[in-house]
Formats: structure tokens, C-alpha cells, sequence
């Protein structure tokens, strides 16, 4: 016999959810003592990352609420394909009912995808699409061409008719976020790949010390840089020392994505400019409940869910939607 009660891992949880708008949110499934529990796998691009971290702390606190086991794993690195492949071997025989994954490399990793879901494992991918994206059952994500597309816009809307000289610092080269974003952010911008106007342009794999080198060595380029824009936000947050150590930190407007409590602390600051938020916690959560409605049903999620994206800045820009940081601190996540 099952039955349901709200526990206070399920209060926790349900609290969480509704501070992204995830919306209603249901009561814990509890199981009676010697019901075969029910294992879900998350494999995250890293464990460093503030944003794969507080993944993993929103799918830790929904199994718990749904009695549910997660079992874990990373790549060593942004770009490890090598080692999320071996994770997703490694789950299927430890006999997870579904595994959610933030893809390191959206195209490798597929052939491992097709051999778990033909061992009858729900996938999901959060965060990052596979290539090609129906790969996985699911996708729970961020719209990263919305996320771009509105710090760009942003950054247009205050820049007016000055002359801009603007630097990109993008991801890992391949990423489909990273991708996305950039290209919204041009949309945004209203100007199109290989503008005169983007004097500097690298890769930093998202990383906070490799933001630094490249801003480091765009501003040996083009010392008048006054417009940049960072894939996430510890790339900003590198690229905001190397401006901060040549005093040029208020001559450039820095615009981002992530929206977590230290982006959206730097936000207050006035470090950055604005910042898109997205929502990890939600992605994670909806993950979980998905594979744990599998395994109870056979019920199968499947298509694109977006869990949202909001713009956040304490010096709004006229004819671009934002929300201030009073907003993003409600809903921040690292």
C-alpha cells in the first residue's frame, strides 16, 4: 500500500520550488519498509561550478522528499566527455530508473545516451541540450538565446547612440549554451557576428581565471574596451579583476549571465551591470520528480521545458523587462 504525507524534507523542498515559481508542489511520496526505493542519477559538467553545485543540492533535497536515492557524478573538467560516458555506464548497472545530465560535450556523449535509454533508463538533459537534442527523453533548460538576447538588448539600451568597442568572453568552443548566448546577445545588441564593433572576442570555458587572462590580453588589445560580455558570471567576475587592476573597472559596462546571490550581490554593487538569472534549482527538481513519476508509472516526460530566465539590474533600461536585485536576492541560488 502507498500513501503520502507532507515530511519536512518535503516542506523544504516544496518551499525551494516555490521560491523560483516552480508552482504547486505536491506531497512527498513516502514508502513502506521493504519497497525497492527508487535510484536517480545526476551527472553534472563539474563539481566546482556554483551553479552545477546548487544543482545537485536542489536534486539532493527533492530525493530526500520523494524517498528517493541520488547517486552522483562529474566531469573532472568543462569539456570532460570521458568521464560523464563512464558515469552513465556506471548508473545504468548500479540500476537507476533515470539519469540527468549537464552534457560537457552535447554531440560525444549521445552514443552512451542511446545505450542507457535502450536499457530502459529515462534521460533528461538539464541545462544544456545534447546534439541533437531529442537525443534524451527531456530537456529541462534555460532559454539561453532569451538569456543572451536580454543583456543585450540591455546593453544596447543604455549604450544609446555612443560609440561602442565591445569584448565577448564565451564559453567552452562547441557548447550549445555558450553558443546560444552569444548569439542572442548579438540579436540583443541588434548587430551581427564579425561587427566592427566587437573589438576582442575569446573562449574561457566558463572559468574565472581564464576570464581573467582573456580579458587581460584584450585590454593589451584595446584598452578602450567599454561594453563586455561574459558567458556566465565567474567569467565576469575574472574579467572585472584584470579591469580593477589597471583602474579601469568604471569605464566598461559588464553584462552577464547566471543570476546567482554573488552575481546578483555584484549587481548591487555596481561590479556588473545586469545579469539574466536562471533557475538550477528548479531544472534539478523538475529532474527528479520526472524520473520518480517513471519508476512509479512508466509515465514518461518528454520535449523542451523552459524553467525560466529574468533579467536582473538596479538600473533598468526603458523598453527592456527586468525585475531589481531585491527580486533576484528572493530567488538567487549559490
Amino acid at each position: 500500500m502507498r500513501h503520502t504525507v507532507r515530511t519536512a524534507a518535503g516542506v523544504t523542498a516544496c518551499a525551494v520550488a516555490a521560491a523560483v515559481a516552480l508552482g504547486g508542489c505536491g506531497p512527498a511520496v513516502v514508502r513502506e519498509a521493504g519497497e525497492p526505493g527508487i535510484k536517480v542519477g545526476l551527472i553534472t559538467k563539474t563539481e566546482t561550478n556554483p551553479f552545477f553545485v546548487t544543482m545537485k543540492e536542489g536534486a539532493q533535497a527533492m530525493a530526500t522528499a520523494q524517498s528517493a536515492t541520488l547517486v552522483t557524478a562529474a566531469g573532472r573538467f568543462n569539456g570532460d566527455n570521458e568521464t560523464q560516458a563512464a558515469a552513465i555506464e556506471n548508473m545504468v548497472r548500479a540500476g537507476v530508473k533515470g539519469i540527468l545530465i549537464t552534457p560537457n560535450d552535447a554531440a560525444a556523449i549521445v552514443p552512451s545516451i542511446k545505450k542507457a535509454r535502450a536499457a530502459g533508463v529515462l534521460v533528461i538533459a538539464l541545462d544544456t541540450p545534447t546534439k541533437p537534442q531529442n537525443a534524451t527523453n527531456a530537456l529541462f533548460a534555460t532559454d539561453n538565446f532569451k538569456a543572451g538576447q536580454l543583456i543585450g538588448s540591455y546593453a544596447k539600451a543604455v549604450m544609446a547612440d555612443k560609440p561602442v568597442r565591445i569584448a565577448i568572453l564565451d564559453g567552452r568552443p562547441g557548447s550549445s549554451a555558450s553558443r546560444l548566448r552569444h548569439a542572442g546577445f548579438l540579436q540583443g545588441f541588434g548587430i551581427a557576428e564579425g561587427d566592427p564593433s566587437i573589438v576582442c572576442s575569446r573562449t574561457t570555458y566558463a572559468d574565472r581565471t581564464m576570464g581573467r587572462t582573456a580579458m587581460d590580453d584584450c585590454l593589451r588589445q584595446t584598452p578602450d574596451i567599454n561594453v563586455l560580455y561574459t558567458v556566465n558570471e565567474p567569467t565576469a567576475f575574472g574579467a572585472y579583476a584584470a579591469l580593477k587592476a589597471r583602474r579601469l573597472e568604471k569605464n566598461v559596462l559588464i553584462v552577464s549571465v547566471d543570476g546567482g546571490c554573488t552575481g546578483v550581490k555584484a549587481v548591487k554593487n555596481g561590479q556588473i551591470a545586469a545579469t539574466s538569472q536562471q533557475y538550477p534549482l528548479k531544472m534539478a527538481e523538475l529532474g527528479v520528480q520526472s524520473v520518480v513519476e517513471f519508476a512509479e508509472s512508466g509515465t514518461k516526460v518528454s520535449g523542451y521545458t523552459d524553467t525560466g530566465v529574468r533579467l536582473i539590474t538596479d538600473q533598468p533600461a526603458q523598453g527592456v523587462e527586468s525585475k531589481n536585485t531585491f527580486f533576484g536576492r528572493l530567488h538567487c541560488w549559490d
